[in-house]
């Protein structure tokens, strides 16, 4: 979705200032009562609409078309699943003098989201690398994600942060099995879906405002932010910017030492270092239930983090690599990425 000019000069993501405002509305008022329960049952709907919405999009053939390129999708899934998993574990040394014991479960719980797709997409392209594998690396990564990061989860974060093994069965309900619907049901909703892609993508981003308004809201209600301090904060953000900076130099180099080529070494720096805020955010409110608004507080920091930073990077890239090649200039005409999308704000 394409947003006006001024937007994108502005320092802060108008959806990450959407979602920050959400957050304020939540502490000034707080869901309560009936009207908590209300919220909650719009939201598990919210999420359900969502992954129905994300599978019915996702076009099996065109990323079933990209198995051919498994070499690097094995990096990308590596880099997403693997690394920055192994890098969340080893966050625990941090508690409690640099994290608390909250803020370690959702920065770790922020390694296991998958990768994103559209953002990954797009400064891939800006960066003259290989779009059509940007845009499998993604898709394949969301769709592992649906069930390996739930998995991971109940491994390795166990009974932080409220996160139980019963989440998994709603897991299933909520987000895998309207997935699984969508996609069955795609070849009779894809046109529409088509069609309509500005508004749904509208109601993408409002059920994750949902979401969110009703994470913080039970977190308000229940005292959570309460145990975050400013200096902890900041802790928080130094924290995520050596992550980014570590991964964004181990797909780097780990890329060029594999052999891959520079476009290819591309789409895996910008596919296996960014998390995606779409999957992650309905992902923990399933999960967390009522801690899901500090679990969710270092994925958003690090969502803007990467997009700032991957701007930047990419248009370093582009610069460095000279002229545009054909070959590239062809990708960019035949991937088409818009078809195979994720919810926005991912």
């Amino acid at each position: 979705m394409r947003r006006p000019a001024f937007l994108s000069r502005l320092p802060v993501d108008p959806y990450i200032a959407g979602l920050l405002g959400t957050v304020a509305l939540a502490a000034l008022l707080p869901a309560r009562g009936p009207a908590a329960g209300v919220a909650d049952g719009a939201s598990t709907g919210a999420v359900a609409l969502l992954f129905f919405l994300y599978g019915a999009r996702l076009s099996t053939r065109e990323a079933m078309d990209g198995m051919r390129h498994w070499r690097l999708h094995l990096t990308v899934l590596a880099a997403t699943f693997v690394a920055f998993p192994l890098l969340g574990l080893a966050s625990r040394g941090l508690v409690p003098y640099v994290l608390t014991p909250e803020l370690q479960a959702g920065l770790l719980f922020l390694c296991l989201v998958p990768s994103t797709i559209q953002s990954s997409i797009a400064f891939t392209s800006l960066a003259r690398g290989n779009v059509a594998a940007a845009v499998c690396a993604g898709s394949f990564s969301s769709v592992v994600g649906i069930v390996l990061t739930p998995l991971l989860a109940a491994l390795l974060l166990g009974g932080s942060g409220g996160f139980s093994p019963r989440s998994l069965v709603s897991i299933v309900g909520q987000l895998l099995l309207p997935f699984l619907v969508g996609q069955l049901l795609r070849r009779r909703v894809g046109g529409f879906l088509t069609r309509h892609g500005r508004a749904l993508g509208y109601a993408d981003r409002g059920s994750i405002l949902l979401v969110v308004y009703a994470a913080f809201s039970e977190g308000m209600v229940r005292g959570v932010w309460h145990q975050v301090t400013p200096l902890r904060l900041l802790a928080l953000v130094g924290v995520e910017a050596v992550l980014l900076a570590v991964m964004l130099t181990l797909t780097g180099y780990g890329s060029r030492w594999l052999g891959f080529g520079r476009e290819d070494r591309t789409a895996i720096v910008f596919c296996g270092s960014k998390k995606s805020l779409a999957a992650g955010l309905p992902m923990a409110g399933v999960l967390f239930g009522a801690h899901a608004s500090l679990a969710v507080l270092p994925l958003m920091l690090f969502h803007q983090m990467q997009l700032m930073v991957c701007a930047v990077l990419a248009r370093r890239y582009a610069r460095d690599s000279g002229p545009l090649p054909s070959r590239v200039s062809e990708q960019l005409r035949s991937s088409r990425p818009a078809r195979i999308s994720s919810p926005s704000g991912d």
